[in-house]
């Protein structure tokens, strides 16, 4: 390919405050519409704001977990715009002093790391939500002053799926030191997408297009690699991309035009009135260093030397801070913790993946998956059948070890009824007892098979091995 991708991405982020940034307005999600509100987040005249410290406390705390140099002057911008969702026809945010700048987020591309600048942290208030119908448009204005943090970054990223990688290592991120429940659904995250074309040997930006409407990190993928094709194509053939912004169709998985945005918007900043300056005192931002907890990349360097676990295995473990909490309670209890981080990431991501849980939703306790490894490594059960248990175990919250009493699932190695059972499948399956005397040494492991089968998964595999083996060596 002789073009390069160049891809940046400015998230805004809902803070996990009671009240709005500058009222006391609740923001609580799914509410009435229009009951949330009050005469300063709808701009009523002679309404004053008053700023959130819980607000500037989280915008501090994500500045510090993203590397930024916090502003030693905080000040606040009026950014002029006219549209139905903005009572006041314009948004406090912050222009030229934002709470934070110079940034770097690290993502693991392959094997190799690469450093994401961010360029800039600021906080700001949400603006209303349209809701279009067909003959009418209706407002409601209880997101109006919802707390926003916009985290911008440089066009560092050179792919789509670096801009995936980026997503989520900065959500994950936002969880661990929680400022967020970072839920897209409900528009707690939210992302716009800067993406231009250049020859590799040009060092000036091409023409870039925004796009907005995506709803999750695959989506925010589609539509980079649809875009990337598109604007490919119209360079190809010798045409002028326009700068634009568009929205992204997920029916059609296309994007379309929105408006066009062949200059940039001038909101006409200036500052908020309202709002005096103020300096960060050093025993605040102090106070939020001490409260920031390990980060997912440390930590995944702790699990790689304390539980030698591979760098893979950790990387997955540590994305999602409810899972390694899960793992670091489970090794606690349990000796293997590569045991636990092959459940961990097999089976039990397999199920949450398909029935949409997260780990804290599953009714698995950590005495319960400790306690089944037990079992399996006790001869209690076998690994086939701990499969089975974990789900049923999963679905009941039950015990699995009560589960195996219950129904009667002990492993079987008894000498008779393992006897009987190799017996029957050796008889049963000449083929495999000629392929073995031909020395096909799989053969054993069909035979093996069947006789799983025949015992629903309950048989010592090992004493199977030995049996069968034993029985086929005067075949040969």
């Amino acid at each position: 390919m002789d073009y390069e991708i160049v891809i940046g991405l400015e998230v805004h982020l809902q803070l996990n405050t009671k009240s709005k940034v500058f009222c006391g307005c609740s923001t609580n999600f799914g509410s009435a519409p229009n009951t949330q509100v009050c005469p300063v987040c709808l701009g009523f005249p002679g309404s004053l704001p008053v700023l959130n410290r819980r607000a500037l406390e989280l915008g501090a705390k994500v500045s510090i977990a993203l590397n930024c140099q916090i502003a030693e002057k905080i000040r606040f911008d009026r950014k002029n715009y006219f549209y139905p969702d903005l009572p006041k026809d314009y948004q406090i945010s912050q222009f030229d002093q934002p709470l934070a700048q110079h940034g770097i987020l690290t993502i693991i591309t392959g094997e190799a790391e690469k450093n994401i600048r961010i360029r800039r942290v600021h906080l700001e208030e949400d603006t209303g939500k349209l809701f279009h119908q067909k003959d009418s448009s209706l407002i409601d204005f209880n997101r109006c002053g919802i707390p926003l943090l916009e985290i911008v970054s440089e066009p560092d990223m050179n792919s789509p799926e670096e801009a995936y990688l980026y997503l989520t290592a900065l959500k994950s991120i936002l969880e661990y030191i929680d400022v967020s429940d970072c839920n897209m659904e409900e528009g707690s995250l939210r992302c716009d997408a800067n993406i231009s074309l250049r020859k590799k040997a040009d060092k000036e930006l091409g023409t870039k297009t925004e796009i907005k409407n995506m709803n999750s990190f695959k989506g925010v993928k589609a539509a980079l690699e649809y875009e990337t094709k598109r604007q490919m194509d119209l360079l190809e053939d010798g045409k002028r991309i326009a700068q634009e912004t568009r929205l992204y169709n997920t029916e059609k998985g296309v994007t379309e035009p929105m408006r066009s945005k062949e200059e940039a918007h001038d909101y006409r900043y200036f500052p908020e009135p309202d709002l005096a300056p103020f300096n960060f005192e050093k025993s605040f931002l102090k106070a939020i260093e001490r409260d920031i907890p390990e980060l997912p990349e440390p930590k995944k360097n702790r699990f790689i030397k304390d539980y030698l676990l591979s760098g893979y295995d950790a990387g997955i473990i540590v994305s999602d801070k409810n899972t390694a909490d899960y793992f670091e309670k489970c090794a606690s209890l349990y000796s293997n913790p590569k045991t636990i981080a092959n459940w961990l990431i097999g089976d039990i991501s397999a199920y949450m993946k398909d029935n949409n849980v997260s780990i804290k939703d599953l009714n698995l306790k950590e005495s319960y998956l400790s306690g089944m490894l037990k079992m399996i490594d006790n001869g209690v059960i076998t690994g086939k059948i701990a499969k089975t248990l974990l789900i049923e175990a999963i679905q009941t919250g039950k015990d699995p070890e009560k589960l195996v009493k219950e129904n009667g699932l002990e492993q079987i190695s008894d000498v008779k009824l393992l006897e009987a059972a190799t017996s029957q499948v050796i008889a049963e399956n000449p083929k495999s007892t000629e392929d073995f005397k031909n020395g096909k040494d799989n053969a054993i492991m069909f035979l093996m098979g069947k006789v799983m089968q025949k015992t629903k998964g309950r048989a010592n595999p090992n004493k199977v091995n030995e049996m069968l083996r034993e029985k086929l060596k005067g075949a040969r």
